[in-house]
């Protein structure tokens, strides 16, 4: 069980606890896998809770790790409650950087505001921002929340920088132009918040 809640990337820990997702990204890795690297199937039985993550983290040596990152076959804001219990865990017992990969599109997840929940315990959010283009947007990610998707993403963006350090905003190198490239690193400007190009894996 824990191969499936917990895998390493990289120098990375990362913390599988959701399959569910708003999403149906033309590009999505688990379309076409079922792990990352090590990994043993990220395809949950059932989404762990924070008593089961927490026992999980226990059996790690997390000094061995640079980050925690919440990212697996799902979308991690959709286990809020749980990300938060389990972020409370590593930030009280550990000094390791927690970072959250996100579609950035859990204030529509959950009818609320839910950036100001991560102050404290969030170090880092990096949102899947993979196009300068609102139409394109939309074909590419396949929301079930429709068009206002690409606005609220953006918006959680924004409110995010309120309450965690780093907030970054990607595209993934080769997929689209140099010219929308420099949009997004224009739409990042306007947000205060990075803008990073991702490898293309």
């Amino acid at each position: 069980m824990d191969e499936t809640i917990l895998y390493q990337v990289h120098k990375n820990l990362y913390v599988n606890l959701t399959n569910r997702c708003p999403c149906a990204c033309t590009f999505c890795l688990r379309q076409t896998r079922d792990r990352m690297d090590e990994s043993g199937s990220l395809w949950l039985d059932h989404e762990p809770s924070a008593e089961e993550v927490i026992e999980a983290l226990k059996k790690k040596d997390l000094s061995r790790y640079e980050e925690v990152v919440f990212c697996g076959f799902g979308e991690p804001t959709e286990q809020l409650d749980v990300l938060l219990e389990v972020a409370a865990y590593i930030k009280e017992h550990t000094d390791k950087k927690i970072r959250i990969n996100t579609n950035g599109l859990g204030n529509l997840i959950h009818g609320r505001n839910i950036t100001p929940d991560m102050k404290g315990l969030v170090d880092v959010i990096s949102i899947s921002l993979n196009t300068p283009n609102k139409q394109k947007y939309h074909e590419l990610v396949r929301s079930r929340f429709g068009e206002k998707s690409y606005d609220a993403m953006l918006e959680f963006a924004g409110e995010a920088k309120k309450y965690v350090p780093t907030v970054i905003l990607s595209t993934v190198e080769t997929t689209i132009s140099r010219q929308e490239e420099q949009e997004c690193q224009a739409i990042c400007d306007r947000l205060g918040v990075t803008y990073r190009i991702r490898p293309f894996e």
